[in-house]
């Protein structure tokens, strides 16, 4: 079989095709819909059968309206039919040890790594399954900012972590027809057996196709300031240090309220 004819698989080009969507035309997701898209994460592969996540589905109205402000406010994430977050969660075997006697240590920062890569596996496999039932979806990354607030929002006790939120709903038309942004040409990203450190005559020609009519110093700069050494940045890297607190210090479970300390 040829690889054009493999690429043409239905489930491949899926892959090939999906691009996130942020305007939705605000039809309903039937109900079964919803639960399929679940029961795909749900059958995600997972480190020793765990399932170290916890999804929460938000259909509060005033939850979501909150986290489209505490996420960076962006508007369409309240504005999206379905709305998951998916939790690193470290949480439910450490009370499953104890239930059965067991006084086991606390989790640390390997447990959370393995439970985040748990989690994200499962989201893709919610994306893929929306994808493939016509709905399209977001990833979120700011749900790991302003840690007070999200644990405040969804009630996160101590070792659970906000991985990913996902919003989903059907494309506009607007939407289907945007164009995916280019991806990196694959020699770049593929390595074999060792890790290479890119040259600087290699980085110029790795991003030619998106410096535009800029040239790579001016490109580079402009996208560092929006991104990398953003405000949203900045307040990412101190609040996922705020999350980590739990895994670095080997203190007593916190199960109360977080005292919510920045106001929506």
């Amino acid at each position: 079989m040829s690889i054009d004819a493999k690429i043409s698989d239905p489930t491949i080009r899926s892959l090939y095709e999906r691009k996130s969507v942020r305007v939705f035309t605000g039809a309903h997701i039937p109900e079964d819909d919803v639960r399929i898209i679940a029961e795909a994460a749900a059958q995600a592969p997972t480190a020793g059968n765990q399932q170290l996540y916890t999804i929460l589905r938000i259909t509060d109205p005033e939850k979501k309206h909150r986290l489209s402000i505490s996420c960076d406010n962006q508007p369409f994430i309240e504005e999206a039919d379905l709305v998951l977050v998916f939790c690193a969660d470290c949480l439910r075997w450490y009370r499953a040890y104890e239930e059965a006697g067991i006084e086991p240590r606390k989790p640390g920062e390997g447990d959370l790594m393995l439970a985040v890569s748990d989690a994200l596996i499962a989201a893709q496999n919610a994306v893929v399954a929306a994808q493939a039932l016509g709905i399209g979806s977001c990833y979120i990354g700011d749900i790991m900012e302003n840690a007070e607030v999200q644990r405040e929002i969804l009630g996160l006790p101590s070792y659970v972590f906000p991985a990913a939120m996902l919003v989903f709903g059907y494309p506009t038309e607007q939407q289907k027809d945007r164009p995916k942004p280019k991806r990196l040409d694959l020699d770049y990203v593929l390595q074999e057996n060792i890790y290479h450190e890119h040259t600087g005559e290699e980085l110029r020609k790795m991003f030619e196709d998106r410096t535009g009519k800029k040239t790579y110093d001016d490109w580079m700069r402009a996208f560092y300031e929006r991104k990398y050494n953003s405000d949203f940045a900045r307040e990412m890297t101190r609040s996922v240090r705020k999350f980590l607190e739990d895994f670095q210090q080997h203190r007593p479970l916190h199960m109360g309220k977080w005292v919510m300390q920045m106001k929506i």
